[in-house]
């Protein structure tokens, strides 16, 4: 961040408290040769990596680099995309529309040239030139940890989603320079744009579709709005013979995230998405009606199980910003646990093979599993590559 001292805000504080035990760890490695360029840079060390960079980075560089108008034209290389691809996939991770990754992207033009800068004005470093009172020096040069920092404290701005960009993007960062931001915010919407477009391939889900003894893969494409089904040999599905072959089912729109589970306690899974701009669950029943069920907000990420144990699987959310997970038991009832912390990804399923399903999170920053038992105790398992 630019130049002013950003005040110890409640949604943050939350957030730096429950990371700070694990996001302590080593930045990044340095991206070897990278330059130290920007508006706001020391001559210190090369810039901080942003994570791999991929072929198609320097492909997307080369193709936005003549349409942009702003300071990014003709600058852009494949370093800067893949750290505005490590800004956008967080916000994707966290369900987000599109938009949120727009302000970041813009903001980080501004702060950074978007480019993981050690040092800066002052204290200021990272993506998004944080000062310490955001965090560590660790957690601000964590691309990951620095754009979670920047979504909590921009779901606290009033009509966020409808301000100008410019407005909303200097209510998060309080910069001395508060008309830098919209001139950049064309180029941020461009560049966003393009790095959403390439991520929205289809999404995983898997569930026993057809009520046999195994259960079924799918994906859920974005750009359709339809479910991709795969039955196993064993059932029918609407009385359509299985052997294999692809059902597909018309249910979401683009920026809805596929949730799976037995919504009305029949013997098949059911299909269903979560819409972040509404905060609402619409889960398609076996005979095919849809029920619309209101549970969460903006920034949540769905999640399902069968929390209770009754016959019917239950929605629920994970709320990045307060490390928490909402679940809705089969009486409507709110049930809330803490697990987790602001750049996690949620998990359920049940882990100890006892009673109803459990919650867990995956952490990015380490690889591990933290699952959560029934009696309450955590299960930390070491599984992914950290990133």
């Amino acid at each position: 961040m630019n130049r002013i001292a950003h005040p110890h805000l409640t949604t943050l504080a939350v957030a730096t408290a429950l990371a700070a035990a694990v996001l302590t760890a080593a930045p990044a490695a340095r991206a070897e040769g990278i330059p130290a360029t920007g508006p706001v840079m020391k001559p210190l060390a090369a810039n901080y990596s942003c994570g791999p960079i991929s072929g198609s980075d320097g492909a997307i560089a080369a193709q936005l680099n003549p349409v942009l108008t702003g300071n990014e034209r003709n600058s852009l290389t494949a370093y800067r995309i893949s750290c505005a691809r490590a800004i956008v996939n967080t916000v994707q991770s966290r369900g987000l529309p599109q938009r949120a990754a727009v302000l970041a992207v813009t903001t980080a033009i501004v702060e950074s040239d978007l480019s993981n800068i050690p040092g800066g004005d002052l204290d200021s470093v990272g993506l998004f030139q944080q000062r310490d009172s955001w965090g560590t020096f660790n957690q601000r040069m964590d691309p990951t940890w620095s754009t979670n920092a920047f979504l909590n404290e921009l779901l606290t701005v009033r009509d966020w989603q409808t301000r100008p960009i410019g407005e909303v993007c200097q209510a998060v960062q309080r910069s001395g320079f508060p008309y830098r931001y919209q001139p950049q915010a064309s180029d941020g919407e461009t560049i966003a744009n393009a790095l959403l477009s390439s991520a929205s391939g289809d999404q995983p889900v898997a569930g026993n579709w057809d009520g046999g003894p195994a259960g079924n893969v799918g994906v859920f494409r974005p750009s359709t709005g339809q479910f991709h089904l795969r039955f196993d040999s064993t059932g029918q599905f609407h009385l359509r013979n299985d052997d294999g072959s692809l059902a597909v089912i018309n249910w979401g729109e683009a920026g809805d995230i596929p949730v799976a589970g037995n919504w009305d306690g029949g013997a098949a899974t059911n299909v269903g998405i979560w819409r972040p701009s509404t905060g609402q669950f619409h889960l398609r029943f076996n005979d095919g009606s849809l029920h619309i069920v209101d549970w969460g907000q903006a920034g949540d990420i769905p999640v399902s199980g069968n929390w209770d144990g009754g016959p019917a699987g239950n929605v629920g959310v994970f709320r990045p910003s307060t490390g928490q997970f909402h679940l809705r038991f089969d009486d409507g009832s709110l049930h809330i646990v803490d697990w987790g912390q602001a750049g996690d990804i949620p998990v359920s399923a049940n882990f100890d093979g006892a009673g109803p399903d459990n919650i867990g999170i995956w952490r990015p920053s380490t690889g591990q599993f933290h699952l959560r038992n029934d009696d309450g105790g955590l299960v930390v398992l070491d599984w992914g590559q950290p990133r």
